[in-house]
C-alpha cells in the first residue's frame, strides 16, 4: 500500500498511515489531508498537527484525546467543550485518527 507525491513513493499501512514516519512533510501533510476530504490545512490544523508530533517525538506515542482536548484548551483559553467542538471541525473524521494521520504518525491505540 502507498502513495506517490512529487516522483517519491510513500508506504502507508492498510487504513492510510505512513509506515516510516520519517517520510513526512507538509507536502504529504497536505496530500493526506486531501485524501481525508480536508480541502485546506489552517493555522488551526497546523497547531494540532505540531502538537502531535511533538507530543509523540517526547513520548514515542499518540495522545490519548483527553490530553489533545487538554492541550487545546491551555494553548487557545477554550473551555472543554468549545476545544472539542473545535477539534471535531477541524477532523470531523476523529480528531485523534483523521489528525495523526496526516500528522505523519502511526494509527492511535484504540481507534478502530
Amino acid at each position: 500500500m502507498g502513495f506517490e507525491l512529487n516522483g517519491k513513493t510513500y508506504e502507508t499501512d492498510e487504513d492510510g498511515y505512513l509506515i516510516d514516519l520519517k517520510d513526512w512533510s507538509e507536502d504529504v501533510a497536505h496530500f493526506l489531508a486531501e485524501q481525508e476530504e480536508i480541502p485546506e490545512l489552517t493555522e488551526k490544523h497546523w497547531q494540532i498537527i505540531n502538537f502531535l508530533r511533538g507530543y509523540y517525538e517526547e513520548y514515542q506515542i499518540a495522545p490519548m484525546i483527553k490530553i489533545l482536548i487538554k492541550a487545546i484548551m491551555a494553548d487557545m483559553d477554550l473551555s472543554k467543550r468549545d476545544a472539542s467542538k473545535m477539534l471535531y471541525e477541524l477532523y470531523p473524521a476523529g480528531p485523534a485518527k483523521q489528525a495523526c494521520k496526516i500528522a505523519g504518525l502511526p494509527k492511535p491505540t484504540g481507534c478502530v
